[in-house]
C-alpha cells in the first residue's frame, strides 16, 4: 500500500455542539455552502473547496468556468459526470454528494473531498516506488474501470492525473465529464442525450498533448462503435509508464504522435530502473496496447486477475 504524508491538517476533534446542532426551521439551499477556496482550474471547469453547512464538513465544489456556463454542451458534460459518479457508487470511484443550480442558476455539483496525490505527481517521483506498490494503483484502476463497464460506462479518458491517492491508501478514479453511456433499447431519438465524443477537434493544444499519450487508435480515430476496450488500451499506456517511465509515444508534434498511436508498436518494457520488468507484466501492457481491440485482454478483471496472481514481486 502507498503511504503519503497528509497535504491537510491533522484531522479535526469533533465535537457534541457541532454534531448536535439543530437545523434552521426553514433551509434555503442556496446559503447551504461557504468559504470557498480554488483548489485547481481545468480547461473549462473551476474546482475548489468549500464548507457544507448542513452537515459541517468541507467538500469538494466543482462547476463551469463563467466563459462555459451558457454552453449547452458543457453543461450536459458536466451534469452527466455528476450523475455517472452519483451512480457508480463503488470504493474506486469519487462519490458526488450533491448536483444543483447555484444563486444565479449555474450547474454545480459536491464531491468528497481528498487531500493526496495523483497517480503523475507518483510518477515524478516513481523511483521510490516498486513493482507491487503500482501495481496496486493499477489493479485499484482496472476495479472502478470493470464496475463502469459492467454498468455500461466506458471512461474514455484514463490518465495518471485523473488517479487520484489519498493518505490512506485510497485510489479513486476521477473525472468522468467524457464518460460514454448508451440510449435505453427502443428509447426514441429525441429522447436520447446526444453523444458526447472526444476526439481530437475536441481538446485544445494544451490538453491534446497531455491526453493524447493515453488515447487509443478508435478513439483518436473518432470510431462509431467504441467500447469498453478503449479503456483497455488507456490502462495499458498507464501501465506502460509505471513499467517504464514514459508513456508508450512520446514527442512535441501532436501529429506525429497521432501517428504513432494509429501505426507504431511501442518498445517492449524491460526494466523497472535497474530492475527487468517480470515477463508477465510486459507481455500483459504490450496486449493492452495492442492496436486491434479484439486483440487486448477482453476485460478490466481479466488484466487483474493477470496482475495479481501471475508474477510475485
Amino acid at each position: 500500500m502507498l503511504h503519503f504524508p497528509q497535504r491537510n491538517k491533522a484531522t479535526p476533534q469533533l465535537y457534541a455542539d457541532e454534531t448536535d446542532a439543530p437545523l434552521p426551521e426553514t433551509l434555503n439551499p442556496k446559503i447551504r455552502y461557504a468559504y470557498f477556496s480554488t483548489i485547481a482550474t481545468g480547461g473549462k471547469s473551476l474546482i475548489q473547496s468549500c464548507r457544507d453547512l448542513y452537515l459541517g464538513r468541507t467538500v469538494c465544489y466543482k462547476t463551469l468556468k463563467p466563459e462555459f456556463q451558457k454552453d449547452p454542451t458543457e453543461n450536459l458534460r458536466l451534469l452527466r459526470e455528476a450523475r455517472i459518479s452519483a451512480m457508480l457508487q463503488h470504493p474506486n470511484t469519487m462519490p458526488t454528494y450533491e448536483v444543483g443550480r447555484d444563486n444565479r442558476g449555474h450547474y454545480f455539483f459536491t464531491m468528497k473531498l481528498i487531500h493526496g496525490y495523483t497517480l503523475r505527481e507518483l510518477f515524478n517521483y516513481r523511483q521510490r516506488y516498486d513493482f507491487s506498490q503500482l501495481m496496486n494503483v493499477i489493479v485499484q484502476v482496472g476495479n472502478a474501470l470493470g464496475y463502469a463497464h459492467s454498468a455500461g460506462v466506458v471512461h474514455r479518458d484514463i490518465k495518471p492525473d485523473n488517479v487520484l491517492i489519498g493518505p490512506y491508501g485510497e485510489v479513486l478514479l476521477l473525472d468522468w465529464g467524457l464518460a460514454k453511456v448508451w440510449p435505453r433499447e427502443g428509447a426514441s431519438a429525441g429522447s436520447n442525450l446526444p453523444d458526447l465524443d472526444i476526439g481530437v477537434a475536441m481538446t485544445n493544444a494544451g490538453k491534446l498533448q497531455g491526453s493524447v499519450m493515453y488515447m487509443s487508435p478508435e478513439q483518436i480515430n473518432r470510431e462509431p462503435d467504441i467500447d469498453s476496450r478503449t479503456d483497455i488500451y488507456s490502462l495499458g499506456a498507464v501501465m506502460y509508464e509505471a513499467l517504464t517511465g514514459h508513456t508508450p509515444f512520446t514527442g512535441h508534434v501532436v501529429r506525429k504522435i497521432l501517428e504513432d498511436v494509429r501505426d507504431k508498436v511501442p518498445d517492449v518494457p524491460s526494466h523497472f530502473g535497474n530492475l527487468e520488468v517480470p515477463k508477465v507484466l510486459s507481455e500483459l501492457t504490450m496486449s493492452c496496447l495492442s492496436k486491434n481491440p479484439n486483440d487486448r485482454p477482453g476485460s478490466a478483471a481479466e488484466v487483474i486477475r493477470i496482475i495479481k496472481h501471475n508474477w510475485a514481486p
